[in-house]
C-alpha cells in the first residue's frame, strides 16, 4: 500500500482487506475461520483483525451481512435475478452465511432476518390472500436450489457442468415456476 495516502485512507483500505479475506474463509471454513487465517489471506498481523474487529464474531457479523436486494415492485426481474445470482458463482459472503447457518446461531439468526425481509417484500408485491405463505415457498425454494446447486453439488443444477445447459436454461425453467407460485396462478 503506498505510503502516500493518508493514515486514514491506509487504514480504510486495511479494514477492506480483512473483510474481504473474512468473508472469503468464512465462505471455505464456516465458523471454523481463524484469526490467523483471515490474517494470512489479508497480508496482515492478526493483531490487526482484532485491532480492526474487536473480536472474530464481530468480524463474522460484517462477512456476512447480506447485500440488499432489489426492489419488490418488479418481482420478475427480481426473480430473475436472484436466480441468475444463485446459478452462478455465489459471493464470498452468501456462501459464508449459508455455510455456517447449521452450525452458528448468529449466522441463522441473520439468515432468517434476510429471508424474512426477503418474504415480506415478495409478499407485498404479491397481492395474493395467502401472500406470505406463497413468499416464504419462493424463498424458501430459492434457498433450497441455492444450497442443491453450491454445497451438495446436485449435477442437475449445475449450469455447463456436462456442457449440456446454460445457467439462463435452469433459470428459464426455475423462474416462470416460482412467479406463478407467487401471483397464484400455478394452476393455470
Amino acid at each position: 500500500m503506498p505510503e502516500s495516502l493518508p493514515r486514514k485512507d491506509r487504514r480504510a483500505a486495511t479494514a477492506a482487506r480483512i473483510l474481504e479475506a473474512a468473508q472469503t474463509e468464512f465462505g471455505v471454513h464456516g465458523t471454523r475461520a481463524t484469526i490467523r487465517g483471515i490474517a494470512q489471506r489479508a497480508g496482515v498481523d492478526p493483531s490487526l483483525v482484532l485491532q480492526h474487529y474487536g473480536s472474530k464474531d464481530n468480524l463474522f457479523t460484517l462477512a456476512v451481512q447480506p447485500v440488499a436486494s432489489v426492489s419488490a415492485d418488479d418481482v420478475d426481474d427480481h426473480l430473475r435475478t436472484v436466480l441468475d445470482a444463485r446459478l452462478l458463482e455465489l459471493p464470498p459472503a452468501t456462501r459464508a452465511l449459508i455455510r455456517s447457518m447449521f452450525t452458528s446461531e448468529q449466522a441463522a439468526q441473520l439468515m432468517r432476518k434476510y429471508l424474512q425481509e426477503r418474504v415480506e417484500a415478495l409478499a407485498h408485491a404479491s397481492g395474493t390472500e395467502d401472500a406470505e405463505l406463497r413468499a416464504t415457498v419462493v424463498v424458501s425454494s430459492i434457498l433450497g436450489l441455492t444450497i442443491a446447486r453450491h454445497f451438495i453439488g446436485l449435477p442437475g443444477l449445475d449450469p455447463g457442468a456436462d456442457g449440456s445447459r446454460t445457467p439462463d436454461q435452469v433459470a428459464d425453467v426455475v423462474e416462470p415456476w416460482l412467479a406463478a407460485l407467487l401471483a397464484g396462478t400455478e394452476d393455470a
